[in-house]
């Protein structure tokens, strides 16, 4: 069976068509990434990667960076409107499933092997049970998966647009900050690549603090998120140093909420683009002691399992796993 899959996000939108051999083996036939923001539609993209394969695709299935509500989304960051019936109308393939993009990368999860993973803390043994999924990227993505007593069951979540909550002096100018600006402040505007960037922002003013030429040149040459983490990794300025290790906090605080509400005992898994650029940062403890500190729940959490999904193509491989599956 050949089954077109795709990872709809705000920066990249990246399609694929495998062909399945049993449930968790996809040998791909074609694949390719284009830029979200360049095309008005995702049948225009559509078009243009089918347009000369000689392939008869049987299923497709998309993970959206957005609520899916009756197969229908209006993408989060993009101005783009998708419905499965009206895809699957106009390309002809025999059933089309749209599925949030956290979902998709949850649906992934068991197509990945041991080397697709980098465990940040091994938690008990064999653990067992629901898990979890937290991903920054161009957005923050949570989705959770329900362990039925036999197989996980992923479902979707939009938990990264909840309410951010300030715990000292400097995360509470950082939220009234936000709050003059967008009104509701939500995890995601911090715990994102434009998060970053909000954060370093912020910390220019308070600390009243110049960014430097060479680091605005910096910021032009490969973006500004890239720029702020690549020069706090790389200790070239103090106040890249103290938004990323911000960053990394709030990141650990959130993927413990996420785990707490869900009790994720099977497993917390950091996926998106930002965690494996960083790793040496979530390896260095900050990044742990926040999402262990949870006060009497801390030996919950410290029993968690946490892993770094290293594979980018979790979110295609989850599309494809599940429409293969249905």
């Amino acid at each position: 069976m050949d089954l077109l899959a795709g990872d709809i996000g705000g920066t990249n939108t990246r399609l694929a068509i495998y062909r399945t051999e049993g449930d968790c083996v996809f040998t791909p036939l074609a694949e390719k990434t284009f830029s979200s923001k360049d095309y008005n539609s995702l049948e225009d993209i559509l078009e243009l990667f089918t347009a000369d394969l000689k392939l008869r695709i049987q299923r497709a299935c998309f993970g959206v960076a957005g609520p899916v509500i009756r197969q229908a989304s209006d993408t989060t960051n993009l101005p783009w409107k998708l419905s499965a019936k009206a895809l699957n109308h106009r390309f002809g393939f025999e059933q089309t499933w749209l599925l949030n993009d956290l979902e998709a990368n949850a649906w992934g999860i068991g197509a990945l092997t041991e080397h697709d993973l980098h465990t940040l803390h091994p938690g008990v043994p064999q653990a067992v049970g629901n898990a979890s999924i937290i991903s920054a990227g161009t957005g923050l993505g949570e989705a959770g998966l329900f362990w039925d007593g036999q197989t996980h069951r992923p479902f979707s979540s939009e938990g990264g647009h909840s309410d951010f909550s300030p715990t000292n002096k400097l995360e509470y100018a950082l939220y009234e900050s936000l709050a003059a600006q967008y009104g509701h402040v939500s995890w995601e505007r911090l715990i994102s690549g434009p998060g970053l960037v909000t954060i370093h922002s912020f910390l220019c003013r308070y600390r009243s603090a110049l960014v430097p030429d060479w680091l605005l040149r910096e910021m032009q040459r490969i973006g500004p998120a890239k720029a702020i983490s690549n020069m706090a990794l790389q200790q070239r300025d103090p106040i890249c140093e103290e938004a990323l290790t911000l960053f990394v906090h709030l990141y650990g605080r959130e993927a413990g909420n996420h785990a707490l509400k869900i009790m994720a005992n099977g497993g917390v898994y950091l996926g998106g683009g930002i965690a494996p650029q960083i790793l040496q940062r979530l390896q260095a403890g900050d990044f742990l002691e926040a999402f262990f500190a949870k006060g009497r729940m801390r030996h919950l959490t410290e029993a968690m399992p946490v892993k770094v999904i290293l594979n980018d193509k979790a979110a295609l491989l989850g599309a494809a796993r599940f429409a293969r599956l249905q």
